[in-house]
């Protein structure tokens, strides 16, 4: 089992748990109340940084129902943060943008990140694909 170094903003944030039998996701939450008008953006602190082991990266994404409860998207759809990102200042943010407007409260949960091993090295070798053709991008209809 790896072990993560991490550092929490405040003494009473939330701490960190995996849900066992659930999801191989842990849940992150925000770090301050933030209120946000339709159109806007802003970098929600997440309450949390971490020393990742060498060798691996998080993915934060959002909840699935962190759109319905609060009306913002992940500007960057998908974060990524590699284990060079461990410093007592690299603070984990949400980048929202806000399609309504919203009231954030301090502690909802709204998005979740897994730990991943980085991608092992490949090579692109050129030549003709000989799988079987799918009919191109968007042929499996919409049902």
């Amino acid at each position: 089992m790896e072990k993560i170094k991490i550092q929490y903003l405040e003494p009473d944030t939330p701490r960190l748990e995996y849900i066992d039998g659930k999801s191989d996701w842990i849940d992150l939450r925000a770090a301050e109340d933030v209120e946000l008008k339709a159109g806007e953006f802003r970098l929600i602190h997440l309450g949390v940084a971490m020393q990742l082991p060498k060798g691996y990266e998080a993915h934060i994404v959002p909840r699935s129902s962190t759109f319905k409860n609060f009306g913002v998207l992940q500007a960057n759809h998908m974060g990524v943060v590699d284990e060079s990102y461990c410093g007592p200042g690299d603070w984990w943010r949400f980048p929202a943008l806000a399609m309504r407007d919203t009231t954030i409260r301090k502690n909802d949960r709204i998005c979740q990140f897994r730990i991943m091993k980085h991608q092992p090295a490949i090579v692109f070798e050129e030549g003709r694909l000989s799988g079987e053709d799918r009919g191109g991008f968007g042929s499996t209809g919409i049902c």
